[in-house]
């Protein structure tokens, strides 16, 4: 009985932290997308940060995604699990953000290392007539649910590799400034496309 106990009161304290964490995290990101623009709608950007910290978690949840993200991948491959791709996420959270209508944001699809087993995918969200690299990347997938953010530009962990004989830091990775972010035209023109409805599935490119 005292061990239930303990256990349901830490669980409420996990949860109590989770939510904490995320509150910031949405205040912060919604003031992020404020500044992309003077002509940024606060309430808008308010919808998306709610919208997107929200769904990752409910989507970490319907995909059952247990450890970290890499580990879901491998369960993936191994048939145990049937969603939780990064392009997953990216196709989830980007149909529900499109269900809003943005007015004063845009939408765009973002792939780093397309085409090989690195590959990630991402939402990013500039503001209107703003260029796809001053926007802002929202991943799912990086954190396992808890939602990911930051300005594309300072996005770290997926630098460009021009040179093999760069630097690298300890985890493997290129010190470049150059961002391997780049924007895919064909699906960010089903996330600024508000008249269709279809339910397109993202494929990854390399399994």
């Amino acid at each position: 009985m005292i061990r239930t106990v303990v256990f349901i009161i830490a669980f409420n304290l996990c949860i109590n932290a989770v939510w904490a964490r995320d509150e910031r995290s949405i205040k912060k990101l919604r003031d992020a997308l404020v500044a992309l623009a003077p002509d940024v709608d606060p309430g808008e950007a308010e919808l998306v940060s709610v919208t997107a910290h929200t769904a990752s978690r409910s989507l970490a949840r319907e995909y059952h995604v247990v450890w970290f993200s890499g580990f879901q991948n491998l369960l993936i491959h191994m048939g145990k699990r049937e969603r939780g791709y990064c392009g997953h996420y990216t196709r989830d959270i980007g149909g529900r953000l499109k269900e809003l209508r943005l007015k004063t944001l845009v939408l765009h699809w973002g792939a780093a290392y397309a085409g090989t087993p690195a590959e990630n995918n991402c939402l990013v969200v500039t503001a209107r007539n703003q260029p796809f690299e001053e926007g802002i990347i929202m991943d799912g997938w990086r954190n396992s649910g808890q939602l990911f953010w930051c300005p594309l530009k300072e996005d770290i962990a997926y630098r460009r590799v021009p040179n093999p004989l760069l630097q690298r830091s300890p985890d493997g990775r290129a010190l470049d400034n150059s961002t391997a972010w780049k924007e895919d035209p064909l699906y960010t023109a089903w996330l600024q496309d508000y008249t269709n409805v279809y339910k397109w599935q993202w494929q990854p490119t390399v399994r």
